[in-house]
């Protein structure tokens, strides 16, 4: 008899024990957020970008430009000619933003390339999604975090832009210039922060040469939301 009620209480022990282990588990499942399934690239780092959360619902528009180029619509590989149709057929709110997830090492050239398709269909606004240094908490899953942007080529209303120009040099760093005036890329920030203390709109019409890299161009993005400027991505020119 007391072999029997030896047995029933290990038993119940053990099903108490499954069922403390299991429930914390099942718990932080249900919590975790789902992430949308995407396209891998190598992302730009910068220090400024913000966190948006909503780039991985599942209704996110993601246009990923590859290391080569390519452009992926989602997951559904697209040519530059296709992703304007391909926008133009998928509905959308209009609270909806568009993202734009980049290898640091594809030509700007394609990142452009959206841009121009989110205008045909009425995105005023773009946000490139990079890699941010951030603690998140452990156990937790930190969401993606980009630079807001504007696709140009209108300006805010009664906005005067200081033009910031990225140029091709031939050379391992591209040369820049604001207002046509030569700067070094470190003395970006500050150069702008003194122009806005003057009394300067905070508002960027950036110029950037398209044969340069994604992750030099969005450097430089960086640098101008640091100063606290809103940053209008100007169209080629043709």
């Amino acid at each position: 008899m007391k072999c029997l009620l030896y047995v029933c209480l290990i038993a119940l022990l053990a099903v108490a024990i499954v069922h403390v282990v299991e429930r914390p588990a099942n718990a932080s499942q249900e919590s975790a957020p789902t992430m949308q399934q995407g396209v891998s690239v190598k992302m730009a780092g910068t220090s400024n970008a913000q966190p948006m959360p909503a780039a991985d619902n599942a209704d996110a528009w993601i246009v990923t430009v590859i290391e080569n180029g390519g452009l992926y619509f989602g997951t559904k590989a697209v040519s530059p000619e296709s992703l304007m149709e391909e926008m133009k057929r998928r509905p959308r709110n209009r609270e909806q933003k568009l993202y734009i997830k980049a290898d640091a090492r594809a030509p700007f050239a394609n990142v452009e390339r959206v841009l121009e398709a989110g205008r045909e269909v009425w995105f005023e606004k773009a946000v490139l999604l990079t890699a941010q240094p951030a603690s998140a908490a452990s156990g937790t899953m930190a969401p993606p975090n980009g630079l807001e942007v504007l696709a140009g080529p209108a300006l805010p209303a009664g906005a005067v832009a200081t033009v910031v120009q990225l140029l091709n040099s031939g050379q391992q760093r591209p040369s820049l210039r604001i207002n046509d005036d030569e700067i070094s890329r470190s003395a970006l920030e500050s150069t702008l922060r003194q122009h806005f203390q003057k009394g300067d709109d905070k508002v960027i019409l950036l110029k950037a040469d398209t044969r340069l890299s994604f992750g030099q161009v969005v450097q430089v993005i960086d640098a101008c939301r640091a100063a606290g400027a809103t940053v209008v991505i100007a169209p080629p020119v043709v």
